[in-house]
């Protein structure tokens, strides 16, 4: 079965990039992008987005990105969602849950998550299995824990097996 490419606005997480990758490599490497900008640790903002956004929808992201203040966050919270999700609570959360808001403010046709899931500001790291715990997560991680990361950008990133991208890259004010 194929899935057709969609975009989403993120926040990219630099320091947590080469175990995001790895995950995305060990699960399906079809989606581990081969673009050098394309940051795979990440926490959506607003997703899925538009299929084909205009400059005019592009202004108004851009809009919001240049009144939103970057700020620093802290990973170092290990928590999984009833679905299996494997995650960190970035620290604050208010900043991400803001910008998310302002989005789907913006964009009232995009729920987050396609209004399947109450927006809650994370990193995806893993999926629970018989195999993967929040343990065996934190192993994983290594000493990466606590991440610090300044949130000074918003992507727009497009996802497609063999195909993943980044299609723009917007500055937070400060950034």
């Amino acid at each position: 079965m194929t899935h057709p490419g969609h975009t989403v606005l993120q926040v990219p997480v630099p320091p947590l990039e080469q175990v995001v990758r790895g995950r995305h490599a060990h699960y399906d490497p079809a989606w581990v992008s081969s673009d050098p900008a394309f940051v795979h640790a990440h926490v959506t903002a607003l997703g899925p987005w538009l299929p084909a956004p205009g400059a005019g929808d592009l202004a108004a992201v851009g809009t919001i990105a240049a009144s939103t203040p970057a700020f620093d966050v802290v990973l170092a919270e290990v928590a999984t969602f009833p679905n299996g999700i494997i995650h960190l609570v970035p620290q604050p959360d208010g900043p991400f849950r803001e910008l998310t808001a302002r989005l789907a403010e913006a964009f009232p046709q995009c729920p987050p998550y396609a209004g399947e899931f109450e927006p809650v500001p994370h990193l995806t790291l893993d999926l629970r299995s018989d195999a993967v715990t929040e343990a065996s997560t934190l192993e994983l991680l290594g000493g990466v824990l606590p991440a610090r990361s300044r949130v000074d950008a918003l992507d727009l990133a497009w996802y497609e097996a063999d195909g993943c991208r980044l299609l723009h890259r917007w500055s937070l004010a400060g950034g």
